[in-house]
């Protein structure tokens, strides 16, 4: 039996290694853009890889712990990559002994730690507005928005025309400004 996107997360959780090679084979353009969003400006390419391998092992060796539907994969592989990379940057800031950055914010400066946390609760606004959108929107604005990829990668990566991207992020910034600018009323209320 071949893994499958219905089956994969069954068959993963059962050791087959036919699951972990579908697994490597599609999220694989998730996880690279994820890992080199955190590390592409500082490490080396071998360094991205190595990551990225270690994202698949620790699917691999925790895909007991994933609970629910094939859908939702991708944001726990993803969630790995993100915590992965953020490892493996801290290890090599420790290394080289120099200031470690968070969001281009240096931490040394301590106005900079107030600044950093403004940026990560209004991150955090965002990510709990764009729960509220569809799947395919949350994807499209996570890989524009987070990963920094251009329209046409994204199209590409989902199989949707540029058109579509483009709609899409249009439609959804009007609808989160409308959900975003209602919580902030009902905050100010």
């Amino acid at each position: 039996m071949k893994s499958t996107d219905k089956n994969f997360i069954r068959r993963l959780k059962r050791g087959k290694e036919d699951a972990i090679e579908y697994v490597i084979d599609t999220y694989m353009p998730f996880v690279k853009a994820v890992v080199h969003k955190i590390l592409g400006p500082i490490q080396a390419e071998t360094d991205m890889e190595e990551c990225m391998s270690d994202v698949f092992l620790a699917a691999w060796e925790n895909c007991n712990q994933f609970e629910g539907e094939s859908s939702d994969f991708k944001r726990w592989i993803c969630m790995i990559a993100k915590y992965k990379a953020i490892d493996q940057y801290r290890r090599m800031g420790k290394r080289m002994n120099k200031e470690v950055k968070l969001d281009g914010l240096p931490l040394a400066d301590k106005s900079n730690v107030t600044n950093v946390l403004l940026v990560k609760e209004e991150r955090q606004e965002l990510l709990l507005a764009m729960s509220k959108l569809t799947e395919l929107d949350r994807d499209i604005f996570t890989m524009k928005y987070f990963l920094e990829m251009s329209n046409g990668d994204i199209a590409e990566s989902l199989s949707v025309t540029k058109a579509a991207v483009d709609n899409r992020l249009y439609r959804g910034k009007k609808q989160l400004s409308i959900w975003m600018k209602s919580e902030w009323e009902e905050e100010c209320i």
